[in-house]
């Protein structure tokens, strides 16, 4: 740098600095360029490389210079300045090489000048291998920032051929870069392929010709460390919830979570975990176009298995797999796989709703429940096949006879009769349920349900309340469509239901007059 651009004496830059760097809300242009004209880039740059050790003006100079990038302004300078971004790549300093980073960003979102190539910029100063380095080698806040830029850089055409070479053999490859490091690189680049795999649809079509997610389900099957196969599947639960990401995970992916479940030598945390991924993958309406049924079978059945192995130490896992098959029951094909093969695996959902012996097991069950009855599907989408229709009725029943509240009804008001948390799961099942001749008629038995359903001071926190409401509307719905409406004995029923339904969710208390209050003052 320049002599003309040193700093004898930092004070004034770095007040200077922190005061723009911390100005609350948004930095525009006018005010960007006023402090660059006091302070000129050239000026601030040879202060970060040659006043590192002064205490403070790193940090500060760092978060100036990411706001001064993040204008309009800032960023049409950033092309004048590469050179130095550069050099910021390779820097010691973790703090220099997330800004480097993040200018990268800033470069490639804000940048607009038609005259020049945003991405030949990017390739004229060799800038991706130094965000691959960064992303392996840096801090935990560098690979992110990293993670950001190359991002940024696959949202262009250009960007999408550096990023994925025709020639596979590069050694900038993701799949090379991927096998000869670390584990802890490695997480970090997989890490990428799924943030990258989000963008869009096209973009994960080229992750997926290229073979990349092979090397997430690889590292989950090949590695023997707990917290590394722990964390890849944590990045295979990130691409099942990708909207696009349900037609690139092919019958593999069930079969890879499928044999891990069945493991029993591996960790339960493990177990756990790809019990939720797989019902997190087949709640989706989708996914039966591209999933063969006999896959989707062949985990909910080894879902079932392991819960039939389970015992009362195994509380996590249990409730874990009872929540994988609730997500699988929300979806009508998913509904009808548990509720359909023999024995229904659908069977330890009903048990273990109306079983009190284990709290938070009993609430994972009422909820899933909830999700198989329906409650969450569009009106038209709860009733399902006769077959299932009829192996949900009498394994309620079944429950009910075994219990000592003989019947469904007596199940749902003992549930509604328990803590707040387990009333709004157990509005949740009757919600679903009711659009059943058999349960309405269940529900119309017990006074005591619609009194409580009907009786705005039951709850007292807002979901609380939505849930008993729409609770109510679905009794008064599923009646009203129903025979029950011209039996004169349930008329009362019907009116009650109608002044619910009318009066809302909340808690509406009556209007009373302000009136005086009469006492003796206080004397001293």
């Amino acid at each position: 740098m320049d002599e003309e651009f040193s700093v004898d004496d930092p004070t004034h830059l770095l007040d200077s600095a922190s005061e723009f760097a911390h100005h609350p809300g948004v930095q525009n242009d006018a005010t960007t360029k006023d402090f660059l004209d006091r302070f000129p880039l050239p000026v601030i740059i040879s202060a970060l490389q040659t006043k590192a050790d002064v205490p403070g003006l790193e940090n500060t100079l760092a978060d100036c210079l990411e706001r001064v990038f993040k204008t309009k302004y800032g960023g049409s300078l950033i092309p004048q300045y590469m050179p130095f971004l550069q050099v910021g790549l390779k820097a010691d300093s973790q703090m220099v090489r997330c800004l480097a980073c993040k200018t990268v960003s800033s470069f490639l979102e804000n940048f607009d000048d038609k005259s020049i190539s945003a991405i030949q910029l990017i390739i004229d100063y060799d800038l991706y291998p130094l965000l691959l380095d960064c992303l392996i080698y840096g801090n935990e806040q560098v690979a992110t920032a990293a993670i950001d830029a190359i991002k940024n850089l696959a949202r262009f055409p250009e960007g999408m051929s550096i990023i994925f070479p025709a020639n596979i053999n590069e050694v900038a490859h993701l799949g090379n870069l991927a096998s000869r490091c670390s584990s802890l690189g490695r997480a970090r680049v997989l890490s990428l392929i799924v943030k990258l795999f989000s963008i869009s649809s096209s973009v994960a079509s080229v992750i997926y010709n290229s073979n990349l997610l092979s090397l997430l389900e690889a590292e989950i099957r090949n590695s023997n460390d707990t917290l590394v196969t722990l964390s890849s599947l944590e990045l295979l639960y990130e691409l099942t919830e990708i909207q696009h990401g349900t037609e690139f995970l092919s019958r593999t992916t069930l079969q890879l979570l499928h044999s891990i479940i069945s493991n029993s030598s591996m960790e339960g945390i493990l177990r756990s975990r790809a019990m939720m991924i797989s019902g997190r993958l087949l709640s989706k309406e989708n996914i039966y176009m591209f999933v063969d049924e006999l896959s989707a079978k062949g985990v909910i059945s080894a879902i079932d298995v392991r819960l039939g192995l389970l015992d009362s130490q195994d509380k996590d896992e249990c409730e874990s797999a009872l929540e994988a098959l609730g997500q699988i029951g929300s979806s009508i094909q998913g509904a009808v796989l548990l509720l359909s093969s023999f024995p229904p695996a659908a069977r330890h959902i009903v048990h273990a709703a109306f079983d009190r012996q284990g709290r938070c097991k009993q609430l994972a069950a009422l909820h899933a429940l909830a999700n198989v009855t329906g409650e969450n599907r569009p009106e038209d989408s709860v009733i399902l096949s006769g077959d299932a229709e009829e192996s949900l009725r009498r394994l309620i029943y079944e429950v009910a006879s075994e219990s000592s509240k003989l019947t469904p009804s007596g199940l749902f008001l003992s549930v509604l009769q328990q803590a707040a948390e387990f009333r709004l799961a157990g509005h949740r099942v009757i919600t679903g349920l009711v659009a059943r001749a058999w349960c309405l008629m269940e529900i119309c038995s017990k006074q005591e349900i619609i009194n409580m359903v009907t009786d705005p001071a039951t709850e007292t926190t807002k979901i609380g309340m939505e849930a008993r409401y729409k609770c109510c509307k679905a009794i008064h719905r599923a009646f009203m469509s129903s025979k029950l409406v011209s039996d004169p004995a349930l008329s009362g029923i019907a009116g009650k239901l109608q002044e619910a339904v009318q009066r809302g969710p909340y808690l509406t208390r009556k209007h009373t007059e302000a009136a005086p209050v009469v006492m003796t003052a206080e004397r001293f």
